[in-house]
Parts: structure tokens; sequence; C-alpha cells
């Protein structure tokens, strides 16, 4: 990757931004012209995130591809700071992530344009919110990876209070405290970096040059890892997932599991693990105590749920189980495992919560134990759906196997008994799809759900999208294991092999 390709990275969070201005100028009565132009916007993200991950060179020996720095603020008279650049790089990690948030915003566009109430406004603050996530994966300066990162996370709050559904208000309101609350933490976190530098630059890559003090590190890394681990659901701070998972849209669903939970552990991959490698070691055994934590009260609390997203948000809890216990692993195996966890998950849970967007559109239930049939009834949303679960349940050829495998194994070589919980979670993962597939898919159909059509044009379109990208993941996932792996031996000093 060169500086042209640098130039695209900027031009990656620009896009949404400026699409979310120019709307602002679009009159709201010109539905058909914001559907068009979101869809245009869409498509290019995709493209542009599709090509940072195909052009990044998994064979180079630089941390950082792609590099391209514009001064911010140089000089501004205070002691202690040299300035400020926009500046932009990827590694392996972060093309991964760059291509999820490319399919996951394409398909929930797509499914988004059903949407009557006030569409504009809509894809203002999606679009804001996605600006937010694109600029946090290639941002280089910590200064605008905060900022940015605060972007991704404050539209939330209108997008679930206004567009969401049941009890939206409440659930809006607790997703934005608490992770407003987790925020403080990695801002203290960044500037006691900064201050423990003293080279008077956010600047990622100067930053990660400095040999900081163990102590310090041992000390900064908790507020890293529960900071941006309340994004990532992380036990005991995930009390906000479920409500907002169940009170959001579905396209903000999409991105909510799909994505915004994965700044998290990105988060704590870029800032914790990078930065402070001594500290994360030392953490490490703690993280994989959250991590199994995590997996199986995320699975047992499914296991539990008759609310077909209560279940999905309660079933990412457990999942995202699974990247804490990649991490807390410290080896190249576990962290990639954990890396493509992020990706597996994200859009498989992006097609979940498509799947019973689709159907609450129609029935306005969501309840498990009032639908039977749905084979019968809607057949392509039923193949849809068994594709995505069996991808949850780590079935062999689908995107969840190739993760949950390197997690695994990097568990079992670092603590036996750990391994043997995060198989005793896939069982219990398994169990509560099989028994939900069953009770929905099979049996006489009911005949209070006689109006009940299969899915869309356009949700078969963006079901499409993502199912191929379990199965891209799933069947071929080499692209992704050679740029990840590579940028975790580069990137992680002391990740053991």
């Amino acid at each position: 990757m060169n500086e042209i390709d640098g130039m695209l990275l900027v031009s990656l969070f620009l896009i949404p931004l400026l699409s979310a201005v120019f709307l602002m100028l679009v009159p709201s009565r010109e539905r058909s012209f914001i559907i068009g132009f979101t869809g245009l916007s869409s498509f290019v993200m995709f493209i542009f995130s599709l090509y940072i991950f195909l052009s990044y060179d998994f064979s180079s020996t630089d941390q950082f591809q792609g590099i391209f720095a514009i001064p911010w603020v140089s000089d501004i008279g205070i002691i202690g700071l040299n300035g400020i650049q926009l500046k932009v790089g990827i590694d392996g990690i972060a093309a991964a992530m760059i291509l999820l948030t490319g399919i996951v915003i394409l398909a929930g566009t797509i499914v988004s344009w059903k949407i009557t109430y006030r569409i504009k406004d809509f894809f203002i603050l999606l679009y804001i919110l996605v600006a937010g996530v694109f600029g946090t994966f290639a941002m280089l300066d910590l200064f605008f990876w905060f900022l940015l990162y605060e972007t991704a996370l404050l539209p939330m709050y209108l997008l679930i209070g206004v567009w969401g559904s049941t009890r939206k208000e409440y659930g809006a309101m607790k997703l934005m405290m608490m992770l407003v609350a987790g925020s403080i933490l990695i801002f203290s976190a960044i500037f006691m970096i900064f201050t423990e530098a003293q080279l008077g630059s956010f600047d990622l890559e100067l930053l990660a040059t400095v040999d900081y003090n163990r102590n310090f590190q041992i000390l900064v890394f908790p507020l890293i890892a529960i900071g941006c681990g309340t994004l990532g659901a992380m036990f005991p701070f995930h009390a906000w997932s479920p409500d907002g998972h169940a009170s959001a849209p579905t396209a903000v669903s999409m991105l909510h599991a799909g994505v915004l939970m994965k700044l998290g552990a990105f988060g704590i991959i870029r800032l914790g693990f990078q930065l402070l490698p001594e500290g994360a070691a030392y953490w490490g055994p703690g993280l994989m105590f959250l991590g199994i934590v995590a997996a199986l009260y995320g699975a047992v609390s499914a296991l539990k749920q008759t609310d077909l997203k209560l279940m999905t948000g309660f079933s990412s809890i457990s999942h995202m189980g699974y990247v804490f216990l990649g991490l807390g692993t410290y080896t190249v195996i576990g962290i990639s495992g954990a890396v493509l966890q992020m990706f597996a998950h994200g859009v498989m849970t992006a097609l979940f919560f498509l799947l019973i967007g689709a159907m609450y559109d129609q029935s306005h239930n969501r309840d498990i134990p009032n639908f039977s049939g749905l084979a019968t009834k809607m057949p392509v949303w039923s193949i849809f759906f068994v594709i995505a679960g069996l991808a949850s349940l780590g079935l062999p050829g689908l995107s969840g196997f190739v993760a949950e495998l390197h997690i695994f194994i990097g568990v079992f070589q670092a603590y036996p008994i750990i391994g043997g919980l995060a198989v005793l979670t896939a069982a219990i993962t398994a169990t509560y799809l099989l028994r939900m597939f069953s009770t929905m898919f099979f049996g006489p159909v009911s005949s209070k759900w006689d109006k009940l059509n299969d899915m869309t044009y356009l949700e078969r379109v963006s079901a499409t999208i993502l199912a191929l990208s379990i199965l891209f993941l799933g069947l071929w996932p080499s692209p992704w294991i050679d740029r990840i792996a590579d940028s975790i031996q580069i990137g992680i000093p002391g990740a053991l092999m």
C-alpha cells in the first residue's frame, strides 16, 4: 500500500460524513433520491473497503501501511504538546475490520429503505456513525482516534430512541450511559500514555516505540480493557447490550452487534496490546477469565430467552466472550482467532438481526413459542436463518468454525480447563439454536400467521451479501489469516507463537 491508498483511507470515512452533510440539504420529500443516493454512497464505501483489504501487502515488514498524514495543529504554544495530525494507516487487523464495516453498511443501507418515518434523518445519523467507525479503524493519531470513537457512539442514542421499538428510550439511555462511562476510562488512559511517553505527540507509531515502565503498563492496561471492553460487552459491563439489541431498529442492530461491539475489542488490541504489551501479558489471564464467564453466561442466558432479539443479544455476549478468550491467550493463534471471530460474528449477527427485523416488520412479534412451520411459510427466510445459526454454532465450512478453531487451540495450549469450558459453551450454543429451529421452522403452520410473506427482494439482496461473506470466510480463510497473523507477529511484541 502507498500514500494514494492512504488518501483512500481518509476518503473512506469522509464519504459517509459528507453524505450525511449532503443529505441535510436534500428535502425530506425526495424519498426516491434519498434511496438512490444512499445506495450509491454505501456501494462506494463497500468497494473502497474491499479494495483496501485486498491491497494490503501481508508480505511487508511494516507494521502499518497506507500511511497518510495531514497536520491539523502544528504549533499551539502549549508546553509539552508538539502538535496533532490527522494520520491514517492500517495493519491487517484494521483491514479486516474495515471490510466488515463495508459489508454491513451496504446490507444495512439496503434493508433500511423500507423505513417510512423520517428516512432522511435516519440515514444522516447512520452515516455519521459509520464515519466514526471507519475513522476509528484507520486512525493512527490518538487524539483523532478518540474523537472518531465517540462519533461512532453518540448517534446510537437517537437512532434507538427515535426509530427503535419496545423499551427504546430505556434501552437508548442505558446504552449511552454505560458506554460514555467506559469512554472516560479510555480518555484517562490516553492522556496517561501521552504524559508518560514525554514525546508531546499523540502519534500512535511514535508512542509504540516508547519502553513504558512495567508497573505503569500494569496500572493503565485495565483502564483500556474495561473502557473498550464495555463496548465489547465484556462481563460484567455487558448489561447495556441485550436491551440495546432488543430496542434498536434493524440496520442499527446490524451495525451495533456487527461492527460497534468490535470497536471495543479493536481498541484493546490497538491501545492495550500494541502500546502496553507487558501490561497485556500480565492481565491476559484476567481477560481469559472474564471471557469464559461472558461466554458461559451469554450462552446460558440465551438458552432461557423466548424473544428472538434477546436470544441473539445474549448470544452476541457469548461470542464476544470468545474474543476475549482469544486475546487473553496472548498467542499469535489465539489473537488471530479473536480477530477472525470479530469478523465472523459481525457478518453472522448482522444476518440474524436482518432476518429478525424482516419478520418483526410483518408480525410485530418476536416470541419463539408463538411460531411454527416457518420453513413452509417462509422458506427463503428460513434458509438464511439456518445459515446464520449453523455459523453461530461453529459448523465446519462456515465462518464461525474457522474463528473458534483458532481460539480453542490457543486456549487449550494455555489453560486446558478453560478450553474445556469453551467447548461446553459451544455445546450450549448448539442447544438453544437447534431447539429454536425445531420450534419455529417445523410443525404445523399457525393460522394466525397466514398473512406472513417471505422476504422482499431487497431483504434477499442484503441477506445474500452477508451469507456469502459467511461462506467465503468459512471456505477460504487464508486472505484473512495471512493479513491478521502477520500483523500480530509484527505489531504485538512478545506474542507467543
